[in-house]
């Protein structure tokens, strides 16, 4: 994934995008929204965070339609479909709110319909999740069909590919190697943040629900790696921003992970309650029997990995300059911490 330019830049290109600045205005939470957050990390942090954005004001399933209008609007009455449009570029089509609704559709192009980012059979079609807005976007209605409930993820091979460059086929993250479906680089945070909230929003209430995405209640290690990679890969954007202030006055809840990006690290990615790095740097890339470290010319120390829960899975001895260490483990999200009288050094790897 190549990201050369920023998000909020390729998207500038769209003509009236001055009237999109003014609505989004950059509208912060209100003042104290987030007060009983502040400070914490990991699964205090989630909780904190659940109980403030828990018992939104849910819609209708036809009220989407209407509310789709000031969520994921571009200028003159457009849609903003991440399956279909190229920031920064011509889309090859592109939808006017009411006129191309769906009804039948029978190729892209036809019409857009309500794609559950979080597919509904994941959760059995419960609500309120079944008409939450920070899940549910318009999308096109044959890519939603060609998208079907299957997981996120980066494809390798595709066996389809939509006109905007969205495509599914098999998964190339470790830990997980059947069907995915993979939207463009451009939108994949906006993606990895929804599921963020889904997994605060409905903490406490998801041990039901079933996915490949997920496993005890909780989004799975190799589901997590990539949620993670995609939304540090494309940051928030203008467009979020505003989405995010227009799904509040809808519902009187917000997506913490659009307000304060740093919160997915601090729950799910590297943070872990371990200090940051004080020592040398090192590198480290798995190869075919585990760990490859290469640490210059650090003095020896203790090698620790350890998972997103904090568990310690490994400690082993490692030296100065290049040590192989046998590891294997489950796929997802891995802490690597040398310790030396050198200092702490620290790098996350996705196994």
């Amino acid at each position: 994934m190549n990201f050369r330019m920023n998000r909020n830049t390729r998207r500038g290109s769209f003509t009236g995008v001055a009237a999109f600045l003014v609505l989004a205005t950059f509208a912060q939470p209100p003042a104290g929204y987030y007060d009983s957050a502040e400070g914490l990390s990991g699964q205090p942090l989630r909780i904190a965070l659940h109980n403030i954005i828990d018992n939104h004001a849910p819609l209708s399933y036809n009220g989407l339609w209407n509310a789709f209008e000031s969520t994921d609007a571009k200028p003159g009455n457009k849609v903003w479909d991440m399956y279909s449009d190229i920031p920064g570029s011509t889309p090859p089509y592109v939808y006017t709110f009411g006129t191309d609704q769906c009804g039948e559709y029978n190729s892209e192009g036809d019409c857009y319909n309500r794609e559950h980012g979080f597919p509904n059979s994941w959760f059995n079609g419960s609500s309120p999740m079944y008409t939450d807005l920070f899940h549910i976007y318009p999308t096109d209605g044959w890519v939603n069909n060609k998208r079907g409930d299957l997981p996120y993820g980066d494809v390798g091979s595709a066996d389809w590919t939509g006109q905007n460059g969205s495509k599914r086929g098999l998964c190339i993250n470790p830990g997980y190697n059947s069907t995915v479906f993979e939207p463009i680089d451009a939108y994949k945070g906006d993606f990895a943040r929804s599921y963020f909230y889904m997994m605060t929003r409905y903490y406490g209430e998801m041990s039901s629900w079933s996915t490949p995405m997920m496993q005890g209640g909780d989004l799975a290690p190799w589901a997590m790696a990539v949620m993670v990679e995609w939304s540090d890969l494309d940051p928030v954007s203008t467009k979020e921003t505003a989405r995010n202030n227009a799904v509040f006055a809808i519902q009187d809840n917000r997506n913490p992970y659009i307000d304060r990006p740093e919160w997915v690290h601090a729950i799910w990615g590297t943070i872990l309650g371990i200090p940051e790095s004080t020592g040398p740097e090192m590198s480290l890339r798995r190869d075919a029997t585990g760990l490859h470290v290469q640490r210059g010319t650090a003095l020896p120390g203790t090698l620790f990995v350890h998972d997103v829960a904090g568990r310690t899975l490994l400690t082993s001895p490692v030296g100065s300059g290049s040590s192989d260490i046998a590891f294997s483990g489950p796929g997802g999200i891995y802490v690597a911490e040398v310790i030396s009288p050198d200092g702490r050094s620290m790098q996350r790897f996705v196994w």
